[in-house]
């Protein structure tokens, strides 16, 4: 009866550690560019024009991915409710700036060609899906409902985790297909916050039966 939670409390933060650690190396790398002055050049221009919101939004979500791992393992929440309580706060905070850091790069910073258009569409859905998710995850806690609390949380985080799975899904093309065109990368992007919101909705929905089962 023990081995089942331990390991899950071991494997959930590990494997949402590991999908994440594209975008947060990615993140460490484009931090240290921006504080070692390195060269300015076409690709990066935008990011040093306006380096806070990039500051902001690369060490909130990176905060995010990371620390909130740890909220999703059952045995780890439930031995530590005090620091489930404590990162909490600071987790619905870094999402809240992840979130909107994102909005607004999409909406004024100088996207290249290739991120405007369909993809800056599908940034400005899933920025705004975040916010709104974790906006109510914390309204919800505020009434002591947990159960819709988890479930918000939950959406935010998956869709906050969506560069992990952009890793994924733009590899896989890469690998089996080739180089993708501004179209066909949109749409790989575009699919893997489907995929994390739809494996969100399908946990919450397998939590839900087994509770309705109990």
């Amino acid at each position: 009866m023990r081995t089942e939670p331990s390991k899950s409390s071991r494997l959930i933060p590990t494997g949402l550690i590991a999908l994440s650690f594209v975008p947060l190396l990615a993140g460490a790398f484009r931090l240290t560019e921006l504080a070692t002055g390195a060269q300015v050049t076409e690709a990066n221009a935008r990011f040093f024009a306006a380096p806070a919101p990039v500051v902001a939004h690369i060490v909130a979500v990176s905060l995010y991915t990371f620390l909130g791992a740890f909220q999703f393992a059952p045995r780890f929440r439930r031995r530590r409710p005090a620091w489930h309580r404590r990162s909490g706060r600071l987790l619905v905070g870094a999402g809240l700036v992840a979130a909107l850091s994102g909005l607004w790069l999409t909406l004024f910073s100088d996207l290249p060609h290739g991120d405007a258009g369909l993809l800056a569409v599908f940034r400005l859905v899933a920025g705004t899906g975040m916010f709104v998710s974790i906006a109510l995850g914390l309204a919800a806690v505020l009434r002591r409902d947990i159960r819709r609390h988890r479930a918000w949380m939950m959406r935010g985080y998956a869709l906050g985790l969506g560069a992990g799975t952009q890793a994924v899904t733009q590899a896989l093309w890469l690998g089996f297909v080739g180089v993708p065109d501004e179209f066909t990368r949109a749409l790989l992007l575009g699919a893997a916050w489907a995929i994390n919101a739809a494996v969100a909705e399908w946990l919450i929905w397998r939590a839900s039966r087994r509770r309705v089962r109990v």
